[in-house]
C-alpha cells in the first residue's frame, strides 16, 4: 500500500521490462470496449467474491483526439517503435488481456499514443462517472508537450514508462499483475473441496491444500500429503494476505477466499491499479494515510511509515468515503454532535422504547430554533471519545477517538457510521502536534485529564487519504486482497464499461 514514489532505477527497471509483460507482442486498445456477456456465477458467498472487472476483446486502437490538432511526426523507426511501445504498454498496464492493433499512418498513431498516455497516467473515468462518495478527481493531464520533447530527443521508451502513476505501490500491482496472468496462463488453480482438514492428517485433500497455497506463495513445498507445522505457518501467512484471522486452520472463509478463480483476482487487481491513476502526481511526504478496505491508518512522515494502527470504518450503506484533505485542527474531548440519520434511525427510537435512555447516556435536546431538535452527547460519554481530528470535507467525516474498544480486536472492522474510529488516537495526536510547540505531550494529556473541551489547532495542516484497496502487493509482487465490502470494484467496472461503449458509439458515428 506504500504510496513511496519510485525511484530512477526502478523506472529504467521499467523501461527494460516492457518486453516482460507482454505476451507474444499483444496489441490493446487504450479505450476497450468490454465484453457483454456476463461474467460467470459465482457459488461462493457474496461477501468473498472478488469483484467482476470485463476484459476487452480484440480491437483496432482507435484514436480520440481532435482531429484539428497539429500532431508532431514521427521518423519510420519512431514509428515502429511507439506502435511497438503501446502493445506492450497496454498489456502491462492492465487495460486489457487481448491483442489488437495500432493505426499505422502517423496521425492516427500519435492520436492513439495521446489516448493511451491519458489513459494510463489519469485513468479512464470521465467527470461525470465518478459517483459522489468518490471525493477523488485526477488532476488534469495533457501529454502532447511531453510526448514533442521525446519525438524530437528520440526518448520515446522513456516517455511511455513514466506514464502510469509515480509510486512504488503501482509498481508492485504492474508486477503482481504479471505474476498473476503467469498463474492463468499456467492453468490457475483448483477449488478446493471442503474444510475438513485439520493439523496431523493426510491425504488427497492435504496434497490439494499444499499445491493451492503454493501457487501464490513461492515458499511452500508444493509436494507432500502431511498436514504439518510448515503447512499451518503457509496457511497462516495465506490469511494474512486475505485480511483473516491467521489460526492456521481451514475454515470457511479461508476456504471461500482460496477458491475465489485466479482471473477474479486478475481483475481485482486491475481495478485497484485504475484508482492508483486518480491520486496526484505528488503526495506529501508527512500524510495520514487510510486504507478504507483494510480498516487500517498509518502515518507517514518524511515519506516512510512511522506509525500504523487498527481503525474501524464505514460499514455497507454507511460507506466511508474516498477523500484527500488537511487535517487542521485536533478537538480534545469533544461533544458528539449527532447527525440527523442517526439521530432518527437509531436513537429517537430507542428514546421512545425506553424513556430517558438519551438522558442516562449523556445526551442533550438541542432546539434548533425553528421548530426542530437536534442531540448532543457531552464530551464525557461521547461516542467520539477523548480526540476528534478535523478536515474539511462535504460528507461530514472525521477521525475519532472511541470508547468501544472491543471493535479493535475483530478482523472484519467495518462497523462505524462513515467516520474512521481510530486504536490509538493519542498516539496519533501527539505525533501530528509533534511540531506545535504549544501542544506537547504532557499538554494534551492535562487538557484530556481535565475533561474540558479544546480544539488545538496544528502548526502546520497535515494531509489526510481516505483511500480504497482491496489489493495491494509487497515490492516482491506478493499480493494481498481484501474483500470488496462496498461493491466498489465492480461498480467501477461497469462505469468503465458503459464509457468505452458510449466512445465506440461516438467513433462509430464520424
Amino acid at each position: 500500500m506504500t504510496m513511496k514514489r519510485r525511484t530512477e532505477s526502478s523506472l529504467t527497471r521499467m523501461v527494460s521490462g516492457l518486453t516482460r509483460y507482454a505476451v507474444a507482442s499483444a496489441c490493446l486498445a487504450p479505450f476497450p470496449v468490454f465484453a457483454q456477456t456476463p461474467p460467470p456465477v459465482s457459488l461462493l458467498p457474496p461477501t468473498m467474491q472478488a469483484p467482476v472487472v470485463p476484459t476487452a476483446p480484440p480491437q483496432t486502437v482507435q484514436p480520440l483526439i481532435a482531429p484539428e490538432i497539429i500532431l508532431p511526426t514521427l521518423s519510420a523507426s519512431q514509428s515502429k517503435q511507439l506502435a511497438e511501445l503501446i502493445r506492450k504498454d497496454v498489456v502491462a498496464q492492465g487495460l486489457s488481456d487481448t491483442p489488437g492493433t495500432v493505426p499505422r499512418d502517423n496521425d492516427g498513431l500519435i492520436r492513439a499514443a495521446l489516448d493511451h498516455a491519458r489513459t494510463v497516467h489519469s485513468g479512464r473515468l470521465a467527470e461525470g462517472d465518478f459517483q459522489r462518495d468518490w471525493a477523488m478527481r485526477p488532476v488534469a493531464y495533457d501529454p502532447l508537450p511531453a510526448l514533442r520533447n521525446a519525438i524530437v530527443n528520440d526518448r520515446l521508451s522513456a516517455w511511455v514508462a513514466a506514464l502510469p502513476p509515480p509510486y512504488a505501490g503501482y509498481d508492485t500491482l504492474v508486477e503482481g499483475l504479471a505474476r498473476y496472468r503467469a498463474i492463468a496462463e499456467d492453468g490457475g488453480w483448483s477449488q478446493l473441496a471442503g474444510t475438513d482438514v485439520t493439523f496431523g492428517s493426510s491425504g488427497a485433500r492435504v496434497v490439494a491444500l499444499r499445491k493451492r497455497l503454493a501457487t501464490e506463495d513461492s515458499t511452500v513445498k508444493a509436494s507432500g500429503d502431511k498436514f504439518d507445522t510448515s503447512l499451518v505457518e503457509a496457511l497462516r501467512r495465506a490469511q494474512r494476505r486475505y485480511g483473516l484471522n491467521p489460526t492456521g486452520t481451514l475454515g470457511a472463509q479461508t476456504l471461500a477466499a482460496l477458491n475465489v478463480p485466479v482471473d477474479a483476482r486478475i481483475r481485482q487487481i486491475k481495478a485497484n491499479m485504475e484508482r492508483w491513476r486518480w491520486l496526484p502526481p505528488t503526495l506529501e511526504q508527512n500524510r495520514v494515510q487510510v486504507n478504507i478496505a483494510a480498516a487500517v491508518l498509518t502515518l507517514f512522515d518524511g515519506d516512510a511509515p512511522v506509525m500504523s494502527m487498527k481503525a474501524v470504518t464505514g460499514r455497507p450503506g454507511d460507506e466511508t468515503p474516498m477523500l484527500v484533505s488537511q487535517i487542521h485542527s485536533i478537538v480534545l474531548n469533544p461533544p458528539w454532535n449527532v447527525p440527523s440519520t442517526i439521530a432518527g434511525k437509531e436513537l429517537w427510537p430507542k428514546e421512545k422504547a425506553h424513556p430517558g435512555y438519551l438522558a442516562r447516556n449523556g445526551f442533550r435536546v438541542i432546539d434548533n430554533g425553528d421548530g426542530s431538535k437536534r442531540l448532543q452527547q457531552s464530551s464525557e460519554r461521547s461516542a467520539l471519545g477523548r480526540y476528534k481530528f478535523d478536515f474539511a470535507n462535504p460528507f461530514a467525516v472525521y477521525l475519532h477517538d472511541t470508547p468501544a474498544q472491543a471493535g479493535f480486536a475483530r478482523f472484519d472492522r467495518l462497523a462505524s457510521h462513515g467516520c474512521v474510529r481510530l486504536e490509538k488516537p493519542g498516539a496519533l495526536a501527539k505525533q501530528l502536534m509533534s511540531n506545535t510547540p504549544e501542544w506537547s505531550a504532557q499538554t494534551i494529556d492535562d487538557t484530556v485529564t481535565a475533561g474540558k473541551t479544546v480544539r488545538a489547532k496544528l502548526a502546520a495542516p497535515v494531509a489526510v487519504y481516505l483511500l480504497y484497496w482491496t489489493a495491494f502487493a509487497n515490492q516482491n509482487g506478493q499480493v494481498s486482497f481484501r474483500d470488496d465490502p462496498y461493491k466498489w470494484d465492480g461498480t467501477l467496472a461497469s462505469k468503465i464499461e458503459a464509457r468505452s461503449a458510449r466512445q465506440t458509439q461516438t467513433l462509430a458515428a464520424r
